[in-house]
């Protein structure tokens, strides 16, 4: 029974010692919020192994991605008509 008390114990206190969950911010929130934005993809790329696949760190980079995608607007690129494929 002793052990059993032991066991709870030490386990409580171990769950106490971690580290609270940061919270999880949307792709959007992240399009919104440039320099949160680039602070957390700094810190992604810094330790990959660990952090490339946390929501976050998706979720920049996501956002990131969009916010060029929009920057990219302004190039005009226009779909290619009237080519012939097979070289006949």
């Amino acid at each position: 029974m002793r052990k059993l008390a032991l066991s709870l114990i030490v386990a409580a206190v171990l769950v106490g010692c971690t580290e609270p969950a940061e919270p999880v911010q949307s792709v959007d929130w992240y399009k919104e919020h440039a320099t949160e934005r680039a602070d957390r993809l700094a810190r992604c790329r810094a330790n990959p192994g660990e952090l490339s696949e946390t929501p976050n760190c998706i979720n920049a980079e996501r956002a990131e991605s969009l916010a060029d995608a929009g920057k990219r607007r302004g190039l005009n690129v226009q779909p290619m008509t009237g080519v012939k494929m097979g070289g006949k």
